[in-house]
């Protein structure tokens, strides 16, 4: 059975999504399609505006076959952590090969600027050259790619999709590359006609701008008990507050402490904390995952602790997503999770950690009703199993 693998976050899941996901069909009409999708947290560090069980939802009715999470210590971090744990699970799950969205729709580039990052001695040498004058890493890098292959990429897909051919180089994974090109602008705050940014989406919702023509009639219904990063505001003051070592946290770099023990209480939202402590060395999405790391508890120690990835699992499948598990389960590496148990993974009891975390921001019924479902609920089409 042939098999084609998508990585997302859903957050929303609007038209660029179900364009991209009709291109694949497209092409490889006879196809499993096997999403990793984040939890609960995102990349950029920030809350999914819907929990992962209606993503997961979302996600089988748009047509996917099999739905497996990416956790949180991948997830949550920067593109090449993001990139490792996702392709390493595609590679578990024997997927043969993964379509992203690209703004240059290159891949011949794309594969360039990978063999310059791998194979040439001088790159890194540069990178460092950049952040000693001042330059933060994500231009560093970008700044010595385009010196040694003459090659500009600043585009997020391109650069997510840059770390996901790196990671199948360096680990020799048998996973094929391919691109679909993306239709709109990433990092857009306005909604466009029929395809907009999931970024124009989250603030329209949060403005209460209709959304009707944004995204597919079928994940409306879904879009309720939305979560906001600043919904968790109090939360993390307090932990900052109160903690006597920020510096144990994941990115809390030397003097980010001090900084956050003194701003934190100039600041009376999440927003205008990252104001006050953003500086050209900081990018804002770094300060972000910095934030939600201190939120979630993850530590410097964690981030160590669970850098492999030691178990796939699975949210949701389809008949054909069912099928294609029979198959492969013989062969695989890693326990399939299926339903919590008992002997819990150290990172999978993590996982459920931050799903209390998150669930903090609702009433205290639906608390009780999201925290259960990670012990219970399994998609499978339209019905929940036990």
């Amino acid at each position: 059975m042939r098999s084609v693998g998508i990585i997302a976050e859903y957050n929303p899941f609007h038209n660029g999504h179900l364009y991209h996901l009709n291109k694949i069909k497209e092409k490889y009409p006879d196809a499993v399609i096997v999403l990793v999708m984040s939890g609960n947290f995102t990349e950029r560090g920030d809350v999914s505006i819907i929990d992962k069980w209606k993503k997961t939802q979302i996600a089988l009715k748009a047509g996917i076959d099999l739905v497996v999470e990416l956790p949180f210590p991948f997830a949550t971090q920067s593109a090449d952590y993001f990139s490792y744990g996702s392709i390493t699970l595609l590679e578990k799950l024997k997927v043969e090969r993964v379509i992203f969205g690209s703004e240059s729709n290159n891949i011949s580039d794309l594969e360039t600027i990978v063999d310059a990052e791998i194979s040439n001695p001088d790159f890194d040498k540069l990178v460092k050259i950049y952040l000693k004058l001042g330059k933060n890493y994500p231009t560093s890098l970008s700044l010595a790619v385009k010196d040694l292959t003459n090659k500009e990429i600043t585009a997020p897909n391109d650069l997510l999709g840059i770390s996901y051919i790196k990671t199948i180089r360096k680990y020799n994974y048998n996973i094929i590359p391919e691109t679909i090109k993306r239709t709109n602008n990433y990092h857009e705050e306005e909604l466009g006609e029929e395809i907009s940014s999931a970024t124009a989406i989250r603030k329209a919702l949060k403005d209460n701008i209709e959304i009707k023509s944004q995204v597919p009639e079928f994940s409306l219904e879904y879009l309720t008990d939305l979560h906001s990063i600043e919904d968790y505001f109090p939360l993390l003051k307090y932990r900052i507050i109160t903690d006597d070592d920020l510096s144990k946290y994941n990115i809390v770099d030397e003097g980010l402490d001090k900084k956050l023990k003194k701003e934190i209480g100039n600041a009376t939202s999440y927003q205008e904390l990252i104001n006050l402590i953003k500086s050209k060395r900081y990018t804002y999405n770094k300060l972000s995952r910095m934030l939600i790391h201190i939120l979630c508890n993850f530590t410097k120690e964690k981030k160590e602790q669970f850098k492999e990835i030691s178990y796939i699992r699975l949210l949701g499948f389809s008949p054909k997503g069912r099928m294609y598990l029979n198959i492969i389960k013989k062969d695989l590496d890693v326990p399939l999770i299926s339903k919590i148990n008992r002997n819990k993974d150290p990172m999978l009891e993590y996982e459920i950690e931050t799903t209390k975390i998150y669930s903090l921001d609702l009433d205290s019924k639906k608390q009780v009703d999201l925290i259960n479902k990670e012990y219970r609920n399994l998609m499978n089409g339209e019905e929940n199993y036990d």
